[in-house]
């Protein structure tokens, strides 16, 4: 039995492989959650996918995984989880890689709660500009665009009218708001979770604006850092994530037609990995 699962900061994604019976559980990302988070959703998938005794195969893709230490961490929890030693743990990267790029070279981007972008050769990653994590980083994610957002609502630099839509969509107060970024458990998800305000209101101009900013910002800070790095313009990028899917129109207009790559969007990346674990 093989076991393959994408995680990223908001969920995890379970698949057995042979029958493609799936499982959704919290997002796993070794710096946020404790032992015992991953043991509880180790056992959820292990009760969902019905292995009662056996010793599976594991393959785990995850945000956070890039970190030694934490990938061996990981690595321990899982074998104690799914009770086998056949685990194998690499980045999120690596496996948006695997479910997209069919073999073949280009960028590969993630664009959902947090974002990254690398290149891959077709076969192993071979640059990928360092993270700097939800704080300093994740140019056009979800939660980038989160940030703008709650940082401009808090400071009246939202228009007015779209101040009492959004508190009508999160009714927070204030101190309720900066509580739930610096003081609650996960504040990148709940960032991420004000984005879809800026999808849903995107005919607005403001809204509209931030989304070209956040994505200009990714560019300039990711694909031109991978470009610079390989020494020429890459003629495909292949992105995964739910919220690059929500915003394909902008990213299409903007990646596609102006800046000329071939753009391929996928929301999730489980099936490519099924797929992908399928042909070993």
């Amino acid at each position: 039995m093989t076991i393959v699962a994408d995680s990223g900061s908001t969920k995890t994604t379970w698949a057995d492989v042979e029958t493609g019976k799936r499982v959704v559980t919290e997002g796993l990302n070794p710096h946020f959650n404790s032992d015992n988070e991953i043991l509880r959703a180790c056992n959820a998938a292990c009760e969902a996918l019905t292995i009662d005794g056996s010793q599976p195969s594991v393959y785990f893709y995850g945000a956070g995984c890039g970190d030694a230490r934490q990938r061996s961490r990981l690595n321990c929890l899982l074998q104690k989880g799914f009770n086998t030693k056949e685990v194998r743990v690499d980045t999120d990267m690596l496996g948006a890689c695997r479910a997209v790029s069919n073999g073949k070279p280009g960028i590969v981007a993630i664009l959902g709660t947090g974002s990254n972008a690398c290149y891959f050769d077709g076969t192993k990653i071979i640059y990928t500009p360092y993270s700097t994590g939800y704080i300093l980083g994740d140019n056009g994610s979800a939660n980038n665009v989160g940030r703008i957002l709650l940082d401009n609502y808090l400071t009246h630099e939202m228009p007015e009218s779209l101040r009492h839509s959004f508190h009508e969509l999160y009714p927070l107060t204030d101190a309720e708001f900066m509580d739930s970024v610096y003081h609650h458990p996960f504040p990148n998800r709940f960032l991420a979770s004000l984005a879809p305000f800026a999808v849903k209101n995107r005919d607005n101009e403001y809204c509209m604006a931030i989304i070209k900013k956040t994505l200009l910002e990714f560019h300039y800070h990711n694909i031109k850092t991978i470009e610079t790095e390989i020494g020429e313009k890459s003629e495909v990028i292949n992105f995964v994530g739910s919220y690059a899917k929500s915003i394909e129109p902008e990213i299409q207009q903007f990646l596609g037609k102006e800046m000329k790559y071939s753009v391929n969007i996928t929301a999730n990346p489980i099936d490519g990995m099924i797929k992908y674990h399928t042909s070993f």
